[in-house]
């Protein structure tokens, strides 16, 4: 009998060391779990819920919380809701053909196409380009972000009667008529407001075409994002 019981004893011994590979492979599967789940949660909800639940799971086992990372990722959700606004605006308006928005690494772009500030060639804003622009200061008025106004043309040379020498001149002038709107209407802080000219220089598309031109004519209104927030 006691021998039977030191082999019973070995045996269950040899059975418990041979079983703690389950003990690894539970935890690869919970965190496998964990992984999938935080994807699934990003899909759905953008990058703010990925961020928080990265957090969570870092203080659940015992790491620090990246609150800068989170901070990040709050203040681009922020940009997210702006641009979606702004779409939105446009839409409501009819203007969705003649504008565009984007969010890259480093702003929030809103693209106004010529005519619907500006008559050709010239750079003092048309009567229906004002309730455009007032409802992008109204969206703006409250970020803290700097903004930036760019003019561009495209590579028809401005004619021997035009006031300005050049498209780079006029695309120029029609930055500055854009800022000093943003100023003097709408209040914006000056301080916020820089303006560019790049004339035909940094076309969307290749100046080919009677409608690839249009498209090159535009105002570029820029909502940068600070070095701190950036990826």
């Amino acid at each position: 009998m006691q021998i039977f019981r030191e082999r019973e004893e070995d045996l269950e011994n040899l059975l418990n060391r041979g079983a703690l590979w389950a003990v690894t492979y539970g935890d690869l599967m919970s965190y496998l779990m964990i992984f999938f789940l935080l994807l699934f949660v990003f899909s759905l909800t953008g990058g703010t819920a990925f961020e928080e639940g990265i957090s969570i799971i870092q203080e659940s086992f015992g790491g620090q919380v990246n609150q800068a990372r989170i901070d990040r990722a709050i203040r681009r959700s922020q940009e997210e809701i702006i641009a979606k606004d702004v779409r939105q605006a446009f839409v409501d308006q009819g203007l969705q053909q003649m504008t565009g928005v984007e969010i890259s690494e480093d702003r929030i772009r809103i693209t106004l196409r010529e005519p619907i500030l500006f008559a050709s060639g010239k750079a003092f804003l048309k009567p229906e380009a004002f309730p455009i622009l007032h409802g992008v200061a109204e969206i703006m008025r409250n970020q803290p972000h700097p903004l930036m106004i760019e003019g561009h043309t495209d590579n028809v040379p401005v004619g021997i009667r035009n006031e300005y020498e050049s498209n780079w001149q006029l695309s120029m002038a029609r930055a500055y008529t854009v800022i000093r709107y943003f100023v003097d209407v709408e209040g914006l802080d000056p301080k916020r407001l820089s303006g560019v000219g790049y004339g035909e220089y940094q076309p969307v598309v290749p100046n080919t075409s009677t409608d690839n031109r249009a498209r090159n004519r535009r105002i570029d209104i820029s909502l940068l994002r600070s070095a701190a927030s950036a990826w």
